[in-house]
């Protein structure tokens, strides 16, 4: 609750007209705040505002905030989850207690009535009073999971382990569930201090046929008022008697109550209620699911048309990563055979300039009739004939420069005899540096010498 100093404020604010509230949003104001603990009357008048004033709604909003779960009243705008109590369309079956018999039963009863009336008036007042002291512990949920554990470990205690499933999870989270798998969801609340409890219990929902059809036909959330989990859903669902239960499912799209049973209900009478809830809106969750598959096929179709136009983007780029790779290959071997031209053009013109300096640099030919002077034809490999005269003193290297200078000559050759057929050692090596004259080796004044072309070796 809110200290005296923000009380304070807050009554002055609703005297000076800042604040616009009437008699019963005033009550709502402190009802609501004394549910949720928010210390904060602003936030609160906010809180109810933002909610129309419905508390049900404000309350199960501000409480499903606080445990960390979804919104259930004003969840995001993508597929809200709600539970509308306020749908005035909602089916309700109330058991009443019998009324009093005879003379000594109405008598009891009329002058009983006085004395229950001020009993009852009084402990709402004092309980509205105490809520300034003292604040509800049942108001602020710790462990809501842990709530529900203990509910059910003291009703397996109480009545024994053959009862219906109880969904161990938050009210939240069994909404969520319920609206995902699209099954009706029966909520109960158990009061722990009411007559009629401990026989509903036993006679009615511990029974061997109720505990099979709410197992196969529904989810089954159950929790103790005297919890705080079992008590922010009481306020929410806003019983008026004990034993209390409420039927939830998917309806227009939010978490709906549709049928609301209230007091001590015998088995049969209980089925058949229940049975006559689910029937009379079997067609909504039928609905649902034909929606619902409409969108999974949807999804689906989507899916595969993304992953059909992802196969086709892949196979496009592969192919421009091939077409690409053909591009750079293409080039590569272009500029490989533009460097091999660009490299023998220049071989070429080296070995053109090489054979004018040999050109240039070689001796005079020796006149016919020195009788030192040696004539020598030189058959070529392309069978054309150079005759030219030397002297016996020059070396064999002159011949080769000779032969290396004609244009006709190729890039590579040697000097060979016919007969005997031997290799005229014309360059220079390791064993021998200087190559021998044309005396030395032998020679006569006419000589035929055959040109052999060593380029493909």
């Amino acid at each position: 609750p809110a200290g005296p100093g923000q009380l304070f404020l807050f009554y002055i604010d609703i005297i000076l007209g800042r604040v616009q509230l009437t008699c019963p949003d005033f009550v709502s104001l402190f009802f609501f705040q004394d549910l949720t603990g928010l210390e904060s009357m602003d936030q609160c008048r906010r809180t109810l505002e933002q909610h129309n004033w419905n508390i049900e709604a404000a309350v199960q909003d501000r409480l499903n905030e606080q445990e960390g779960v979804p919104s259930v009243f004003n969840p995001p705008p993508s597929r809200p989850l709600q539970v509308n109590t306020a749908d005035h369309r909602v089916y309700s079956y109330i058991v009443s207690r019998p009324q009093p018999r005879g003379l000594l039963g109405w008598s009891y009863y009329l002058i009983m009535l006085p004395f229950r009336f001020t009993y009852y008036t009084l402990l709402d007042i004092f309980r509205f009073a105490l809520r300034f002291i003292r604040p509800d512990p049942r108001g602020r949920v710790t462990d809501p999971v842990g709530d529900v554990v203990s509910f059910i470990h003291n009703f397996e205690e109480k009545y024994g382990r053959s009862h219906p499933v109880f969904y161990q999870g938050t009210y939240s989270q069994a909404l969520n569930d319920a609206k995902r798998e699209l099954r009706f969801l029966l909520v109960y609340l158990h009061g722990d201090d009411h007559q009629d409890t401990d026989e509903f219990c036993r006679s009615t929902l511990c029974t061997e046929e109720v505990i099979t059809f709410l197992n196969t036909r529904m989810l089954f959330w159950a929790c103790s008022t005297s919890k705080p989990e079992g008590y922010r859903v009481s306020q929410a669902l806003r019983e008026n008697t004990y034993p209390f239960l409420a039927m939830i499912m998917l309806k227009d799209r939010k978490m709906t109550v549709v049928g609301r049973l209230e007091g001590l209900i015998q088995p049969e009478d209980f089925i058949n209620q229940l049975t006559f809830i689910m029937d009379a809106n079997q067609t909504y969750l039928m609905s649902e699911r034909l929606e619902r598959e409409e969108r999974n096929q949807t999804q689906v179709l989507r899916q595969q048309q993304d992953e059909a136009y992802l196969a086709s983007l892949r196979a496009d780029q592969e192919k421009e990563r091939k077409k690409r790779e053909e591009q750079e290959q293409r080039r590569q071997e272009e500029e490989k055979v533009r460097q091999s031209a660009l490299a023998e053009e220049r071989r070429r013109q080296t070995l053109e300039e090489e054979k004018e300096r040999k050109s240039e640099c070689l001796p005079p030919e020796p006149p016919a009739d020195d009788p030192e002077s040696v004539k020598i034809v030189f058959k070529l490999p392309n069978d054309t004939r150079v005759e030219r005269r030397f002297l016996f003193s020059q070396s064999l290297t002159v011949i080769y420069d000779f032969l290396f200078s004609l244009k006709e000559t190729p890039e590579k050759f040697q000097i060979v005899t016919n007969f005997p057929r031997r290799v005229l050692p014309c360059l220079p090596t390791e064993e021998q540096p200087n190559p021998p004259t044309l005396k030395e080796t032998g020679l006569s004044r006419s000589e035929v010498l055959f040109v052999q072309d060593l380029t493909d070796d």
